[in-house]
């Protein structure tokens, strides 16, 4: 992808799934990657990968709700490679599932505090440091769940909804200056958050949440991905403050 090359990324919550993925293929395009998580292991080892197949990355703890963690990890990537030039706000929670009437106060304010505060803060240290190379892009992770409801998940609903209107709010404040700012809404994709959550081939959940899907099927995080750096590449310089859907065709119903 052309313009991808000898940049530098930040990936968010880059560990697993989704991040993991677009961390690898920044690094396969030619990118230098910083890759961000609180789970230090897993962060290693994305990091190894991506070295292994002669990339050059680094890892970076960073607890994206926490406003001191986001300024080091920023900090730490101009201090290593000179330049921050593509920003990946992905890192991201499901939370406490409960209608809203029952939902506790706690678990809305974790949910907001990494979903929606975590995607703001980053964008507050990565858009100042963009601006003194005259340009840059930032993809926020939002869901079809920033598009449609959800039953038992009133704080992670609102929180993706938000990170699209943040999205398109930026996109306007920055793109006089070259910055361009766009958002990738995933649907059901087989990362270890679904997982976790019992929802493996071959079981009843999937089957269930498949049928949802125009494709019949969950996406694979290299799908998303995919979309994400070439968001980021020269081929999408006209895009800003949109709202791409990849979804299998679950919003279309």
């Amino acid at each position: 992808m052309h313009g991808i090359s000898g940049k530098v990324a930040v990936v968010t919550g880059a560990g697993q799934g989704i991040g993991a993925s677009t961390a690898m293929l920044f690094a396969r395009e030619g990118a230098k990657v910083v890759v961000s998580d609180v789970l230090d292991d897993k962060g290693a080892e994305v990091v190894a990968a991506i070295k292994a197949a002669g990339g050059d990355a680094i890892y970076v703890h960073a607890d994206v709700s926490s406003e001191e963690q986001v300024k080091a990890l920023i900090d730490k990537t101009v201090q290593t490679y000179g330049r921050l030039d593509f920003g990946i706000n992905n890192a991201g929670i499901g939370g406490l599932s409960a209608p809203t009437g029952e939902y506790t106060l706690e678990a809305w304010n974790k949910v907001i505090g990494i979903n929606l505060t975590g995607v703001f803060l980053c964008m507050r240290y990565e858009i100042p440091e963009m601006l003194k190379t005259g340009a840059g892009a930032i993809v926020n992770v939002s869901s079809i769940l920033g598009w449609v409801g959800f039953a038992n998940s009133p704080a992670y609903v609102a929180a993706k909804h938000a990170v699209i209107g943040l999205t398109k709010t930026a996109a306007l404040e920055y793109g006089p200056q070259n910055l361009r700012v766009t958002a990738v809404s995933p649907a059901f994709i087989q990362t270890p958050l679904i997982e976790n959550a019992g929802i493996t081939p071959g079981s009843e959940m999937y089957s269930g949440l498949a049928q949802m899907h125009a494709l019949k099927r969950l996406g694979t995080p290299e799908e998303v991905a995919e979309l994400i750096v070439w968001l980021c590449s020269d081929a999408a310089s006209f895009m800003t403050g949109s709202a791409v859907l990849v979804d299998g065709g679950y919003v279309a119903h």
